[in-house]
């Protein structure tokens, strides 16, 4: 009787492991996303003003960096994107694949992050 609730445990064993090891990659994956989003997004809100027109490539070169140090395999199929709704606000988009470990699913992350551009206003309370 035991070989045999053997049997029927073990798939139910593997597939609980397997499964916790695929939730924990997702989420680590979308954790690595949303912090390489985030700080593109510094990146951009900080450059914006100065450099209107060069704050993407700034932007996305740090945002590129963090998934390379947090996770350089966990997002396949990554795409970084400037985003920029109006003139105020700008921001970075990651997207991406994450691997799986049973066949034939497939996850993807995405996340954005954008705020307003950081700009200095003098004070002109002497005036």
């Amino acid at each position: 009787m035991t070989a045999i609730e053997f049997v029927f445990l073990t798939p139910v064993l593997f597939f609980m492991i397997f499964a916790t090891v695929q939730f924990g990659l997702y989420f680590f994956a979308d954790h690595v996303a949303q912090a390489a989003a985030q700080a593109g997004a510094r990146e951009a809100r900080a450059d914006a003003d100065a450099d209107p027109t060069g704050w993407s490539d700034a932007a996305t070169d740090t945002a590129r960096t963090y998934i390379r140090q947090l996770g350089p395999e966990l997002l396949t199929d990554g795409a970084i994107e400037p985003v920029r709704p109006d003139a105020v606000t700008v921001g970075i988009r990651v997207t991406g694949s994450v691997p799986a470990i049973f066949p034939g699913l497939h996850f993807h992350v995405r996340e954005l992050s954008q705020g307003p551009v950081e700009r200095f206003v003098p004070d002109n309370a002497g005036d």
